[in-house]
């Protein structure tokens, strides 16, 4: 009986238990479905430049629930979400953060989990992914009245950028799924460096010169209401720049120092409807009585103080800077030299690399860490979305251009790779046969970029640019290789990038030695020879048959070259041995002659000159051709074999 008393006071606690917290979820359920529930959405953006943004949340009240809610809405952006006391410095503890980081990386130790150490010891409430989401959320109840501070940042040891939206609710947990509706006043607002208008300031810095006069710089998209300040100083003696504000279709619409002889030049403009596609240049004063120099260039989104060349550093960037794109060349194969279009064929292999932060995406809305693109897809993609990116043509091209493969890979953080590998002929127009068959030809493969220096340039990619080992060309040796960059203004009307890899190729002389000029020389010697017999009308007929012989020679030589405007070194010796032979003919003509008109002492006393005259006229012959195509250089001309 007892215990069964003992079982039905407990039964009773139970139940007691049950009710107490019945009773006390209803009274959180009050609270937080009554009128102090509050709702709020914003929305932001972590670019270059701009590591985190921060969130005012003021006059909260001790024992209020505040839900927070953040997640990527374009790039790869992967967010990291922390609440912090106002009275914490945002950016000492930043600061102290990375320090901590990279501490921990010097130390061996793992910084995952000295993130977690760090933020629990400095945040009131904090959160990097959710369980299968790469979104931020945290519950909290705020320990005492004040303001407080909200950080929105990229997830640590990981460089992330992007747009974002953050819910934010007071009393109101459904905001932990990112699904509630907005409801009552606003509870955050921006800090932006104390002002209710987005204020930023950056400093760049560039030179002009006689060969580059003016530098273009693609601003950011601007909102309603914004002031644009820029402060253009020279910082060479001397040096008179001038600024000045183009809207899209290049249109002027504020300058600045213009035509004046200050080293100073600054302008404001005030954008009532906000816009994009506005350029600053940055050129030299004036006309013909320019000079050029370095500058240092200031501009500000909403900052005045930026006219007085004194504003501090801060914000997102409102120049966009141009991206660099690494450009490298393979040559695989050279499929045939055509001496006479002045041309060569070649299979290349070409390879972009660029970061873009418009490429970036979340790879949890695809699963995916990179994006492959086949064939022409990349380029309708960009089309469509109305993006820039490196287009380029081959400028030395000749025909079609016969793509075997072309691939495109983005990756999340916005890293870019295109590959293509081609087959085309390519102009040589740098063709020079003066020392043919022992010259040294000039070849090379020109890459343009249609997009402007200021939104793209090329930079060589040393590590891919190569000449590959079996070319399949087996008359020509590569023997020196070159590779620059450019700026040109070919292709198109403004200036852009060109990334140039030329190379040197001579031919294998040992083919010509042996199938040209050993013959040509034994059939001198055998000519020469001819010079020991009596019979001068037999020598006369051995002297006509060398000459067609070396007539003949100099057909098929002809054959392989175009028709030049100058001689070659081949020609000249063809054309010395064409000549001499002429002369032996008719030299022996004349001693027959002699000897039909009973002169035959005289006919011997003369051939005993030739017969040594003959051998070594050839040879100074010879050598006066060798000295003048190769300017005396016997080096040169003897290591090409």
């Amino acid at each position: 009986m007892g215990t069964q008393r003992f079982r039905y006071s407990w039964l009773w606690v139970i139940v007691l238990c049950v009710v107490l917290s019945s009773l006390s979820a209803g009274a959180v359920r009050a609270q937080v479905d009554g009128q102090t529930k509050r709702i709020q959405e914003v929305h932001g953006s972590i670019n270059k430049g701009t590591g985190s943004e921060t969130y005012l949340l003021a006059d909260l009240k001790k024992g209020q629930f505040l839900t927070v809610f953040v997640e990527g809405t374009s790039g790869d952006f992967d967010p990291f979400v922390a609440l912090f006391d106002e009275s914490l410095d945002r950016d000492l503890m930043v600061d102290a953060f990375y320090a901590e980081v990279n501490t921990a990386i010097a130390e061996n130790r793992d910084p995952l989990l000295v993130i977690p150490e760090f933020s629990d010891a400095t945040f009131i409430a904090w959160d990097d992914d959710q369980p299968n989401s790469f979104a931020a959320s945290f519950n909290v109840m705020i320990p005492a009245d004040g303001n407080y501070q909200l950080f929105v940042t990229s997830t640590p040891l990981q460089d992330t950028l992007g747009d974002y939206r953050v819910q934010i609710g007071l009393n109101a947990p459904e905001v932990a799924d990112g699904n509630a509706t907005e409801t009552g006043d606003p509870i955050a607002t921006f800090l932006r460096a104390g002002r209710d208008t987005e204020v930023a300031v950056q400093e760049l810095t560039g030179e002009l010169s006689a060969e580059k006069s003016e530098i273009t710089y693609n601003l950011d998209q601007f909102l309603p209401k914004d002031t644009f300040y820029a402060y253009l100083e020279s910082t060479d003696a001397g040096f008179r720049p001038k600024i000045e504000l183009r809207a899209f279709g290049a249109k002027a619409i504020r300058n600045g120092n213009y035509n004046q002889t200050g080293n100073v030049g600054t302008l404001d403009y005030y954008l009532h409807e906000g816009g994009e596609g506005y350029e600053l240049i940055v050129s030299a004063c004036c006309g013909d009585d320019a000079t050029f120099g370095s500058y240092r260039l200031l501009l500000g989104r909403n900052v005045p103080d930026v006219l007085t060349g004194m504003a501090a550093v801060g914000g997102k960037p409102i120049a966009a800077a141009p991206i660099p794109v690494e450009v490298g060349v393979k040559l695989q194969q050279l499929t045939d030299i055509n001496q006479k279009s002045e041309n060569y064929g070649a299979v290349y292999s070409l390879r972009l690399q660029w970061n873009d932060p418009l490429l970036r995406f979340d790879p949890e809305e695809c699963q995916c860490d990179l994006q492959v693109y086949s064939g022409d897809d990349f380029a309708r993609m960009m089309s469509e979305k109305d993006y820039l990116w490196p287009f380029f043509t081959i400028f030395n091209q000749q025909g079609n251009r016969w793509s075997q493969n072309k691939n495109v890979v983005v990756q999340s953080n916005g890293d870019a790779v295109y590959f293509e590998r081609f087959s085309t002929t390519l102009q040589a127009p740098d063709f020079n046969f003066q020392r043919f068959p022992f010259d040294k030809q000039e070849f090379f493969i020109a890459v343009d970029s249609l997009i402007p220096t200021d939104s793209f340039y090329f930079v060589p990619s040393k590590d891919f640019t190569e000449i590959g080992e079996q070319l399949g060309e087996e008359e020509w040796f590569i023997t020196s290789v070159d590779l620059s960059v450019s700026e040109q203004n070919a292709s198109t009307l403004s200036e852009t990038s060109r990334f140039e890899l030329r190379f040197q190729a001579r031919r294998h002389a040992i083919f010509y030695l042996f199938r040209i000029f050993l013959p040509l020389v034994l059939i001198i010697v055998v000519a020469w020879i001819t010079f020991f017999m009596d019979d001068y009308g037999r020598r006369a007929e051995a002297a006509a048959a060398n000459l067609l012989l070396f007539i003949a020679y100099n057909f098929t030589v002809a054959n392989d070259l175009p028709r030049l405007g100058y001689l070659t070194y081949l020609d000249t010796l063809l054309a010395c041995t064409f000549a001499v032979s002429v002369l032996v003919v008719v030299y022996n003509v004349i001693l027959k002659r002699w000897e039909n008109h009973g002169k035959l002492e005289r006919a011997r006393r003369v051939d005993s000159f030739m017969i040594w005259l003959y051998p070594i006229g050839y040879l100074l012959a010879f050598a006066g051709a060798t000295f003048w195509f190769f300017s005396g250089s016997w080096g040169n001309f003897s290591g090409v074999v």
